[in-house]
């Protein structure tokens, strides 16, 4: 090597593009620089001990560090349609909750932690009106076996039809809303995620919401507790009250008309009866399982009773179930008045199933019951003014007009006669009647119904034509303002919507006389207890 290179300080070449460090040749003698660099080079030896204990440190550090990732990711999803303050222009408005709803899990009182206290559970399902029904029957059978009722939500909107038990539980299961509390937070704008598809097509509310539950509670000796709808021993533990699998007695239904319960042990259900199978209320008082889980409840006739202590529990809870909330019963005043707090009422079910097949006969048969039985047009004049209506339909004989026996075993005195003239508040549609036989149809008549737009239905032309005071609900949609504030605490839905049926048959109720559509159970609850509670007479008990 050049002598230009044998400074002692350490050197920098250009060797094929690279820089490298050299160190100086030493010209001391018996130098080990060699020597040690060449021993550095060989890595001490470790114990199998030192690299266990390395490796599940580093084990412990990466499963912490996934475990972190993971919950983080979570929180980022779960909160990343949360409001800002810089972004509330771009969201919708946070309305004021609903003050008259209650907590969804009130504070379980001592009792419920008893550990000898039972239980009676069921699965909601179908319609309001379904919904109602299977509440009147477990209440009744929580009183006479014996048991805390637990009170499922009542579901408004998008029904779950009936399916078998186990089918039904998994429906309840997997159609909650646990985990979706970001999807109301979605801005304006921003497509909605997959999972919050249909998020405000359906909502659920507790009972006492709609009904006076405490007051029914007290009066036949039930204590409740209403829940959220989805099984009742998982949401049980949550009050830590724990009831395993052994201690639960099931009822499992395969079709909607499994079980019949009965109150008297010789009685039996009739042969062609369409239930499969009798269960005797006394027996199942005896049931030492702290719970009794059932599936469907559904049924006007479900329970078959005769003691008379049943029939006067049933009736007491049947009186109960009148709508009680206050926010609806304001609206329902105001509309009272804008009809002139005299008016007629009808109830024509004409949207869904048998329903709509029969609509055109149901529809024909309402009229003549408003007409000949409520307004008191004669035989003659009734069935001349229908040809007249309906030139097309001249052969047509008056409809059989079948008597309400339920009813009739339970008269109430006579009502006041309508008077001769009317004062609405609202203008009518049309001009008044005025030949004397045709005056009486200048009543205004107020029609409940589930038809979209019956003013362009053709089945409600006659009625458009009969009678000039003929008013819908839709007809008061200003009057309806302060149901926009309502929304439901559990899951932000708006509840205006889900609950114009209830308001519906409110109005409906609070009309001079009533006529509903045959077999609806809207219809039939109208009359046989908002109806007549209004006026202050004995409900009808079917069933």
């Amino acid at each position: 090597m050049s002598t230009a290179y044998t400074f002692q300080s350490p050197s920098v070449t250009l060797e094929k593009g690279a820089y490298r460090m050299r160190a100086p040749h030493s010209t001391r003698p018996g130098s080990s620089l060699s020597q040690s660099l060449m021993s550095a080079k060989q890595p001490a030896l470790q114990s199998p001990h030192s690299q266990n204990r390395k490796l599940a440190i580093l084990t412990v550090i990466l499963a912490l560090a996934s475990i972190t990732c993971f919950f983080t990711a979570y929180h980022l999803f779960t909160t990343r349609f949360a409001r800002s303050p810089s972004s509330s222009a771009l969201v919708c408005p946070h309305l004021d909750p609903a003050d008259a709803l209650p907590k969804a899990n009130p504070a379980a009182h001592d009792h419920d932690h008893d550990p000898h206290t039972k239980y009676l559970s069921y699965f909601p399902h179908s319609g309001l009106h379904n919904q109602r029904i299977a509440l009147e029957n477990a209440l009744v059978l929580a009183q006479q076996v014996n048991r805390t009722l637990l009170i499922p939500f009542l579901r408004l909107g998008q029904p779950i039809r009936y399916v078998s038990f186990e089918k039904l539980r998994r429906f309840l299961v997997l159609g909650s809303k646990a985990g979706l509390k970001h999807c109301p937070l979605v801005p304006i704008g921003i497509p909605t995620p997959d999972e919050c598809s249909g998020y405000d097509e359906w909502t659920s509310i507790p009972w006492d919401h709609l009904v006076d539950l405490h007051a029914i509670g007290e009066k036949i000796g039930v204590k409740m507790i209403q829940w959220d709808g989805g099984p009742a021993a998982e949401w049980m533990k949550k009050l830590n009250i724990n009831i395993f699998e052994a201690d639960t007695l099931t009822l499992h239904d395969a079709g909607p008309y499994d079980f019949r319960f009965l109150d008297t042990s010789d009685d039996v259900s009739p042969t062609r009866d369409k239930y499969l199978y009798s269960i005797y209320i006394p027996a199942l008082a005896q049931a030492h399982e702290r719970l009794v889980q059932i599936g469907t409840l559904f049924g006007s006739s479900r329970l078959k009773l005769r003691q008379g202590v049943s029939k006067t529990v049933r009736r007491d809870v049947r009186s109960g179930m009148v709508f009680t909330n206050a926010d609806l019963s304001r609206v329902a005043d105001t509309i009272y008045e804008a009809l002139g707090g005299v008016y007629i009422g009808a109830h024509l079910r004409v949207g869904d199933g048998q329903f709509e097949q029969r609509g055109a006969d149901n529809a024909r048969l309402v009229w003549w019951k408003l007409v000949y039985l409520v307004c008191g047009l004669d035989l003659e004049e009734t069935l001349a003014l229908e040809q007249q209506l309906n030139p097309f339909d001249e052969d047509l004989d008056p409809p059989l007009i079948q008597p309400d026996v339920p009813s009739l075993r339970v008269p109430h005195p006579p009502l006041p006669p309508l008077p001769h003239t009317f004062k609405p508040q609202i203008r009518c549609h049309a001009p008044l009647h005025t030949s004397a036989p045709l005056q009486r149809l200048n009543a205004p008549l107020y029609i409940a119904t589930d038809s979209p737009n019956p003013t362009a239905d053709p089945l409600f032309s006659i009625y458009m034509k009969t009678f000039p005071c003929i008013f819908f609900l839709s007809d008061f949609t200003s009057r309806l303002t302060p149901l926009d504030v309502l929304i439901n605490p559990y899951d932000q839905v708006p509840l205006k919507g889900f609950l114009i049926p209830v308001l519906d048959a409110m109005v409906l109720a609070r009309a001079r006389e009533v006529v509903v559509t045959d077999g609806s159970t809207f219809g039939a609850f109208v009359k046989d207890v908002l109806w007549r509670r209004y006026w202050g007479f004995e409900i009808v008990q079917r069933g």
